[in-house]
């Protein structure tokens, strides 16, 4: 089930979150965008502040070279979040296709050239999405954050052994993302 209320209370820093793990640009490390977006009582607050104390040590074309390297020039950590889940591409082919029926469902137009399983893309969509009123939206919200949580699980182990500054967005998220589910009773969540 989905905590509405808390979806509603952070639901603006996941445009924030996505912008972190999009190809970096000068807005991208702005602190004035940061301090907009991200309060101290954000659960991912201090994991965003010791990303961007990492990367604040390096230039923007640095910055850019490490984000190549760990999300476009490597399968263990790919922004995906169906890429290493399904068996077949015709599985994955129609998550991407029933993702994208879904992004279209709540208003969010897709571009051509990006699958809907883009990580960014999908906390836009938890960002814009308005769910008020809309007797179909837990259940595919839920869907949505399902498929980010079991993504992003992969993904943050794969940056925790590399002690990936990536990592600290990436927990942040996780962090973000278990205040929106709640977990029937006698049912854990993994961190």
């Amino acid at each position: 089930m989905i905590n509405f209320d808390n979806l509603k209370k952070y639901q603006d820093s996941f445009g924030y979150i996505a912008m972190l793990l999009s190809f970096p640009e000068k807005l991208t490390f702005n602190e004035n965008v940061f301090n907009e977006s991200i309060t101290s009582q954000h659960p991912g607050y201090q994991d965003i502040v010791n990303f961007r104390e990492v990367m604040m040590n390096y230039t923007l074309s640095e910055a850019k070279q490490i984000y190549t390297d760990t999300f476009d020039f490597s399968k263990n950590s790919p922004l995906y979040m169906t890429y290493n889940k399904f068996e077949t591409q015709k599985e994955r082919g129609q998550m991407l296709a029933k993702l994208k029926v879904l992004y279209e469902m709540f208003g969010l137009k897709m571009v051509d050239n990006e699958l809907s399983d883009y990580l960014p893309l999908m906390l836009e969509f938890l960002q814009t999405i308005e769910w008020y009123g809309d007797d179909r939206a837990e259940e595919n919200i839920q869907l949505v954050i399902m498929i980010i949580e079991d993504g992003t699980y992969a993904l943050a182990n794969e940056l925790g052994k590399h002690n990936h500054p990536y990592g600290y967005v990436i927990q942040a998220l996780r962090k973000t993302l278990k205040l929106y589910l709640k977990s029937p009773e006698g049912v854990t969540q993994h961190d």
